[in-house]
């Protein structure tokens, strides 16, 4: 009798030690996953927040351009944003004059469209009520090797609100996140505001800026052919799902591009240096990333969740059309890429500016990359 239960225990041992992952291919998948970089942008949209906006929205894609030169484990990494806006009157004082606008997120298009719908008026800046809201209710990574941060810009003293700044940016630092100051103003104002000292004790980098400095990135050679090949781009997605859904995607990207272009020719430019780029994600919209990403199957759709372009071929044509369309978005994206590169070097060369003339995008990339560096981030070419 003992010896049967002593063989039956063998036997559920060997079976268990079998469908448990062994600790070589735990180590493994961690290996395969990408590091992940989330930026929680928190901004100050009162009154005299015009020019605040106005960078924010041109400048979004030269921010995300920069991680195209990121590694970590020699990956680049997986980009997530987050927006908040505070310091607005319309806001209810019961949210403290406060609102999430997108959570964490790697649509870029939505990040775009929320930024442009952005309007000022003059309330609150609770800076300490919008990082403790951030930090509680974002979803943060729980990883060690993760990126983390927060990036307040704002022009009134860091201490108005009911919620002290301190024990908001310490809450912050204890979950790893690191809180990053971007004073509207002069470096004095901001010290006398108490931006440096919020900075301070969030273990992150106080910075400021000229907020109501308009001065464009210059424009050259490259920027009308890249903005023609992010036109060309767009025909290669292939919507799904809800008609309504398929059709919000597609009026989305062009009225984005639209925006982009109108803003400047060198934030077009830089918008199809994105879409050229792997942060630009649409798994949620476009088949052809949802197929790469293994988030369904092509027969898991109905006929009514497929665009018109595919429910006029036979389904075993369908196959077929989807990786022609691959091919040839492949082929723009590189093309892209090789004229962002030329562009990339065109503008290192023009690129004189003073840090006291310093913008929004100047502010965010210089802390992103010292504390990604500080956290084992490589950057694949020189500042």
């Amino acid at each position: 009798m003992h010896q049967k239960i002593l063989c039956s225990l063998l036997i559920a041992m060997t079976v268990l030690s079998h469908s448990l992952p062994t600790v070589d291919a735990l180590d493994k998948n961690r290996a395969n996953k990408r590091a992940k970089v989330q930026l929680a942008i928190l901004l100050d949209t009162s009154g005299s927040m015009e020019g605040l906006i106005h960078q924010a929205r041109t400048q979004l894609w030269k921010i995300v351009n920069d991680f195209e030169f990121c590694r970590k484990d020699k990956k680049r990494p997986q980009l997530e944003v987050a927006l908040y806006e505070y310091g607005k009157s319309s806001l209810p004082v019961t949210e403290q004059y406060l609102r999430q606008i997108v959570p964490f997120t790697d649509d870029l298009d939505l990040l775009s469209e929320k930024l442009f719908e952005l309007q000022t008026n003059g309330g609150e800046e609770y800076c300490g009520a919008v990082i403790q809201d951030a930090t509680h209710n974002l979803e943060w990574s729980t990883r060690s090797q993760d990126l983390k941060l927060i990036f307040i810009a704002g022009n009134e003293p860091f201490t108005q609100g009911p919620v002290d700044f301190r024990s908001s940016c310490r809450l912050a630092v204890a979950r790893g996140i690191t809180v990053n100051t971007i004073h509207c103003g002069s470096e004095e104002e901001g010290r006398r505001g108490l931006w440096a000292e919020g900075a301070r004790i969030g273990e992150g980098t106080f910075l400021n800026i000229n907020h109501d400095d308009i001065r464009p990135t210059p424009s050259t050679p490259y920027d009308k052919r890249l903005i023609e090949l992010s036109g060309k781009l767009n025909s290669t997605y292939v919507p799904y799902g809800a008609k309504e859904k398929q059709r919000r995607f597609l009026q989305r990207q062009q009225a984005q591009d639209a925006n982009a272009a109108e803003a400047a020719p060198a934030v077009g430019a830089g918008r199809a240096a994105t879409k050229g780029s792997s942060f630009y994600r649409n798994s949620d919209f476009d088949l052809l990333d949802a197929l790469e990403e293994g988030k369904l199957e092509l027969k898991s759709l109905m006929e009514n969740e497929l665009p018109e372009e595919l429910t006029k071929l036979a389904p075993d044509k369908r196959e077929a059309y989807l990786a022609e369309k691959k091919k040839t978005r492949e082929a723009i994206r590189l093309e892209i890429k090789k004229l962002n590169r030329k562009r990339t070097e065109h503008l290192k060369k023009l690129s004189k500016e003073e840090e006291s003339n310093a913008q929004f995008d100047d502010a965010v990339l210089k802390a992103v990359r010292t504390q990604a560096k500080a956290q084992h981030f490589e950057y694949t070419i020189a500042e």
